[in-house]
């Protein structure tokens, strides 16, 4: 699972690297309201993730890890229907997003078998 970890960790980082580009294009009266919290949910999801795998009981975190994907999620579809993210930036970040999700739920998955 240890692989598995460390893919998800660079698709995080993948994911915020394409994400601070657009959002500097976000218009300045969102710079300290939408922009902050979306880089504060990145963040959380990249210290979560390093959290997960460096706990021995991960359920905790990977569900808060879950949460905050649902959020990002959620602050990104309402950046494209304000119209400061055009489609195609919303559709490949969003792509980002669902893929981070599937392998958290992934993780959670894994762990909830019983050994």
């Amino acid at each position: 699972m240890a692989d598995d970890e460390l893919k998800l960790l660079q698709k995080i980082f993948d994911m915020m690297d394409y994400a601070y580009p657009a959002l500097a294009q976000y218009p300045k009266s969102e710079k300290f309201a939408l922009v902050t919290d979306i880089k504060r949910t990145m963040d959380k999801l990249l210290e979560l993730c390093i959290e997960a795998q460096k706990r021995y009981y991960k359920k905790t975190t990977l569900q808060d890890m879950d949460i905050a994907q649902l959020k990002l999620r959620a602050y990104i579809r309402l950046s494209h229907q304000l119209g400061f993210l055009p489609t195609k930036k919303y559709e490949i970040w969003s792509e980002k997003i669902v893929e981070i999700g599937k392998m958290i739920g992934g993780w959670i998955k894994a762990i909830k078998k019983p050994t």
